[in-house]
């Protein structure tokens, strides 16, 4: 075993594998940490911790994967490129592995324009495929970024995040073949509304091979809102949210939207889960953390190995 993370056990036992998604808050209020890992504990193999997503000031997501560990809930701590220079992000996943960390993703970061400091300074010392050898390089050669030895390795289970979605189409699967090449062991994709498109980027990874070499956990989402789906159709970037998913939610109405909004995302799992080569899925509720365990039940994953 690479880490001997709960993850990794559960993936390499050939079990479909469940992950879900924490948003650390705007505050340093810990009990809104533990009200949403204690939602999601027993539903989830092991929980997302997002570092500053959207470029926005949240909790520390090695502070919150250390909560997260003293809870018995095993966390992955993202870290992201984007605030960090080498130093520091070895520094941090030193620290992170020393309390008890053991699955890591790594994520380039979304730049800071977006976020709510635009006028701070960025560092992107490293991007995400560069930041996933320099982890691999510590674990399994004993060795910093400079070639210096190491005394006590960090042991993590490696990921990265994957857009099936992104132009050029046709490139992305050589791109995720990148983050393989660079040691990742396991991946997570952006959110899959269109099947049919994961479904034939999943085609391309398996001519490569990929599916052989890493784990790959697809990304699902519930929507709230007809609004929402619009929302995220027309202005997020890197989403494809198919026009028969907008009028489903719409027809649901405002009432029915919500639940309608659940049956949709496990129609998604149950779909996705049957195409060969994908492991798991990754329930991204962005601050809906509550409504995970229904999911994970209506689509058949209970109880959890």
């Amino acid at each position: 075993m690479k880490s001997g993370s709960n993850l990794e056990k559960i993936l390499s036992a050939g079990n479909f594998a469940v992950t879900a998604e924490l948003g650390p808050p705007k505050s340093a209020d810990a009990e809104v940490v533990y009200k949403k890992a204690d939602s999601l504990k027993g539903c989830a193999d092991a929980v997302n911790i997002t570092d500053c997503q959207t470029a926005i000031v949240r909790m520390s997501s090695i502070a919150v994967g250390s909560m997260l560990v003293s809870r018995g809930i095993e966390p992955i701590v993202q870290m992201t490129c984007r605030d960090r220079n080498r130093i520091a992000i070895q520094s941090d996943i030193l620290g992170a592995s020393a309390l008890g960390v053991k699955n890591l993703l790594c994520l380039t970061g979304d730049h800071q324009k977006f976020g709510n400091h635009p006028q701070s300074k960025n560092v992107f010392d490293l991007d995400s495929i560069q930041l996933i050898k320099m982890v691999k390089d510590m674990r399994d050669e004993k060795k910093f970024q400079c070639g210096e030895e190491l005394k006590v390795e960090p042991r993590f289970f490696i990921g990265a995040a994957e857009n099936p979605f992104s132009d050029p189409f046709e490139f992305r699967a050589l791109r995720l073949a990148k983050k393989v090449d660079a040691g990742i062991d396991f991946v997570q994709t952006q959110i899959v509304y269109n099947v049919e498109k994961f479904s034939k980027w999943m085609e391309m990874v398996r001519e490569l091979g990929l599916h052989e070499k890493v784990f790959i956990l697809a990304g699902v989402a519930p929507l709230k809102s007809a609004g929402m789906a619009k929302y995220m159709k027309n202005n997020v970037p890197g989403m494809d949210v198919p026009d028969k998913i907008v009028e489903r939610m719409t027809a649901a109405g405002k009432e029915k939207a919500k639940e309608e909004g659940v049956n949709i995302c496990v129609d998604i799992i149950n779909q996705v889960k049957e195409i060969k080569g994908v492991a798991g899925v990754h329930i991204m509720a962005i601050e809906w953390e509550e409504i995970v365990p229904e999911i994970v039940a209506k689509a058949g994953f209970l109880p959890r190995p």
